[in-house]
């Protein structure tokens, strides 16, 4: 399991730091020592401070859970940084996104923390607890409780501002004190001569009770815990004796008093709670500490070891406590207890290997391969190649040119199975420099990220938990992945359609779309090259014969208006070039055109229409097609591809709707018969720029999608 260390030590990342400040801290050595504990028990730990940052930097740690995935969880250390109830900032926090914590909930701390509230439902409850009063300011009344008398401050821990006095002087010097440093009301109550008691406790309902500790206090101070004790200043030794030397009943009624204190405060997980023994064998609760320490010194673990547990078996059997508050056994399984359950296979494959998943996409946007780069693209090409061959997949020679295109299969074939498709160029325009990869909480950003890197990632782990199901050699697959899609993929159609004409449906891993759309159906495309010729001329002598670029313009605006938003017709210029010869105007001009049209029909009208457009005005018209992208239309045989795909998505809680595109994609090059399923790869935006990016959630969710899809085709 992914764990979160989250502590308070710098506390300087907050929008403003004031307000009563936190003063309690845990030391590095002691968080280092919870870490290499937890790593111990086979956990994933990070330690992170509990401040304004921390949900950023837990959703980039432990994103989003899927359905059934057990989460991260976060280890709560964090007393706070500043202002009141402290204790239940962090708990708070993490309570709202949604993250599971070991310890009690900001309810419990914020109880524990007011001593006053705690002492007063300690009566309701009929839990024995020395008589008090609660002095709220400084010109307070002379409280009727006989001296001596504890004075501490209404809502701190760890001793911070106790003292023990005689007379009213005294009561008045440290009720002053507390006023002046805590800002806060005071407690006072009557002080318990005998003997301190602690009794740990960990668990929940009807915790584990720790056998009680005994703190022996030295000689040359009070009979209580000070501050300066526990920061080794008081220049006495304090010890803790665990077991404490008392009989089986005094420490019956130690646990009984523990427990209901605890359940009375609503804690969970571990508390440590504090008593005090009369002489006459009278227990009387102090208080709960219900975040109690960790530190090697403290009685919490001095019981805990008593018990048996060392600090390693501590800390992890807080985990699984929390794990059992949450998930309801103490050690939750995956769906499967076996990874090789076809039904869940999959699923406790990827889940177990998410940040291998994210690190595949970082090393893939570390290849880079535009489309003008034919090092780069071989580079990419021998890399799947490798990863496949890894996989188990075997070579297609018919379907691979090892320059546009290349194509496996598994044992079983790829005849009247499934093709995958994708590609390998990165169609970015050259003069961009290139974008490294990071990620935030939500993102990952890199070139190529969204549009394909995400997809050969995705590809990859859905193949390996395929054959860790032992699926994949029962399975009929095809992988195609060509290397021209910038260049419209005018040499690797061929290869394509065939590919395409031995499946029995096709999946295409370009990227779903915002709000987890896939693409039923896509807009053709055509690129045209206009070559427009005249006569060169003098500028000024435009009134005798218009000049070539007043004419294109004209014609161009012309071609807009073949525009139909209704007929899901678009035309446009998306490139001009002009040539001229030294002090004369442009005599030649070259545009480039851009037609999109939902079916083939369609385009040959355009095109027409195009024609009869271009033409006169005293220059040569030269209309080119340079490449093509077919539609990809509704098609009948598409619905039940769709449905089934939908059905594994609705198993899994995975979102996914269905859209039609104005882009074009490979999709399009499939015949007719065959279905056809686009956009089934990670949710992506802004492609083609420098801020491209591939949610992170998706990239799971769409990977453990199309795995259990393949699985449901495997026999």
């Amino acid at each position: 399991m992914k764990i979160a260390i989250v502590y308070n030590r710098e506390s300087k990342s907050v929008i403003n730091l004031f307000g009563v400040p936190n003063r309690e801290r845990y030391g590095i050595r002691a968080i280092q020592r919870l870490v290499k504990a937890l790593q111990g028990g086979g956990h994933q730990v990070i330690a992170l401070e509990g401040d304004k940052d921390l949900i950023d930097k837990l959703e980039e740690f432990m994103p989003r859970a899927l359905k059934g995935e057990r989460p991260g969880m976060v280890f709560n250390l964090s007393y706070g940084i500043q202002g009141q109830a402290r204790y239940t900032h962090v708990p708070g926090m993490l309570e709202m996104v949604g993250v599971p914590y070991v310890g009690s909930g900001p309810l419990a701390h914020s109880l524990s923390l007011d001593k006053v509230v705690a002492k007063m439902i300690f009566v309701q409850q009929g839990i024995p607890t020395p008589d008090f009063v609660v002095l709220d300011a400084p010109d307070y009344p002379d409280p009727e409780i006989e001296y001596p008398l504890i004075v501490k401050p209404k809502n701190e821990a760890v001793s911070m501002g106790i003292r023990i006095v005689n007379d009213a002087d005294e009561l008045r010097e440290a009720a002053g004190f507390i006023f002046d440093q805590f800002n806060q009301p005071v407690l006072v109550e009557r002080y318990i001569e005998g003997r301190e008691i602690n009794v740990g406790l960990l668990g929940n309902g009807t915790p584990d009770v720790f056998p009680p500790a005994e703190l022996v206090f030295g000689e040359g101070g009070p009979n209580i815990y000070t501050m300066e004790d526990k920061k080794s200043k008081s220049g006495r030794e304090i010890k803790i004796l665990c077991p404490a030397p008392l009989d089986e009943e005094l420490t019956k009624q130690a646990h009984e008093i523990s427990i209901n204190a605890f359940n009375a405060l609503g804690c969970y997980d571990c508390a440590r709670v504090d008593l005090r023994l009369d002489e006459d064998g009278n227990f009387y609760i102090l208080e709960i500490n219900s975040l109690p320490s960790l530190g090697e010194h403290g009685s919490y673990v001095a019981a805990a070891e008593a018990m048996g547990m060392d600090f390693a078996a501590l800390a992890n059997r807080l985990i699984e406590v929390a794990s059992a508050r949450y998930f309801g056994t103490p050690n939750p399984p995956e769906l499967s207890s076996s990874a090789r359950d076809p039904d869940t296979a999959a699923f406790t494959y990827l889940t177990q290997r998410r940040d291998r998943l994210e690190k595949k996409v970082e090393e893939w946007a570390g290849v880079s391969s535009r489309t003008d780069d034919p090092i780069g693209t071989s580079l990419a090409a021998d890399k799947i190649n490798d990863t496949l061959l890894d996989c188990g997949l075997l070579p297609m020679r018919e379907l691979t040119d090892n320059r546009d295109v290349w194509c496996w299969q598994t044992r079983r074939g790829l005849d009247e199975g499934t093709l995958l498709i994708g590609f390998l160029d990165v169609p970015i325009n050259p003069v961009f420099n290139v974008e490294h990869f990071r990620r935030d909480p939500e993102w990952l950003y890199g070139e190529g990220v969204g549009s394909s890197r995400a997809s050969l990632a995705m590809l990859e782990y859905s193949l390996r938990a395929l054959r860790a199901a032992r699926k994949l050699n029962k399975l009929p697959l095809g992988v195609l992945y060509y290397a021209d899609e910038g260049r419209d993929c005018i040499e690797s159609r061929e290869y394509i359609t065939r590919a395409a004409r031995q499946a029995k449906q096709v999946l295409v891993l370009t990227p779903g779309n915002l709000d987890d759309h896939v693409v039923t159906a896509r807009r053709g495309q055509r690129r045209y090259r206009l070559l427009v010729e005249g006569k060169p001329q003098k500028l000024g002598q435009s009134g005798v014969r218009r000049e070539v670029m007043r004419i294109v313009f004209a014609k161009l605006e012309e071609l807009a208006k073949l525009s139909s938003r209704a007929n899901r017709i678009g035309v446009s210029a998306v490139d001009i070039e002009s040539e001229a010869f030294p002090g004369l105007l442009p005599h030649r001009v070259n545009v480039m055109i851009q037609v999109s049209y939902p079916k083939q029909d369609v385009a040959k009208d355009i095109e027409q229409s195009m024609r009869s457009v271009l033409k006169g005005e005293g220059v040569k018209w030269n209309l080119a097609l340079l490449s093509e992208r077919p539609p990809m239309p509704e098609r009948r045989k598409n619905n039940t591809l769709v449905r089934d795909y939908m059905a594994i998505a609705d198993k899994w809680d995975i979102p996914i709707k269905t859209e039609a595109s104005l882009l074009p994609s490979a999709a399009g090059l499939a015949p007719d018969f065959v279905p056809v399923l686009c956009g089934v790869g990670p949710v992506a935006r802004e492609l083609y720029t420098s801020r491209e990016s591939v949610s992170r959630i998706s990239l799971v969710q769409r990977t453990l999608l199309l795995s259990e899809y393949l699985l449901s085709q495997a026999d």
